[in-house]
């Protein structure tokens, strides 16, 4: 696939809310993902350690209220997206708009490389 083929059915995948299926058919088994400084899990790489990760957040969610990917922009052999969710957080009164930039690097159609930006929030470790 392409970058924009992979681009195009993360999104569509997101959207419908199969989040395996993405990891199982668009990431590479060496996946470096990477979140901003002040995430406690910073750079984590291949699929187990990612697996983990996203154990980790369900584990802090109480509820997600809404989420919404845009479309990709796609440059070459990276693309990126935002993202804006209204999350309820275990532990935490007030629901709380997480907005972020993602950002993508595919190669041999796969995606090798996923980088998130956003403001960290202090109370929350995962």
């Amino acid at each position: 696939m392409t970058t924009e083929e992979v681009a195009n059915q993360l999104v569509q995948l997101c959207r419908e809310g199969k989040f395996d299926q993405v990891y199982q058919e668009l990431f590479s088994p060496d996946i470096v993902s990477v979140e901003p400084e002040g995430n406690p899990t910073g750079t984590v790489r291949g699929m187990e350690a990612l697996k983990i990760k996203g154990e980790k957040w369900n584990e802090m969610v109480e509820e997600m209220m809404a989420s919404e990917i845009s479309d990709p922009i796609v440059a070459a052999d990276h693309f990126s997206c935002a993202w804006k969710s209204k999350v309820k957080f275990k532990g935490m009164e007030e629901i709380v708009d997480v907005d972020e930039i993602s950002v993508y690097k595919v190669e041999g159609g796969k995606i090798v490389l996923e980088q998130f930006f956003y403001t960290p929030l202090p109370e929350l470790a995962i």
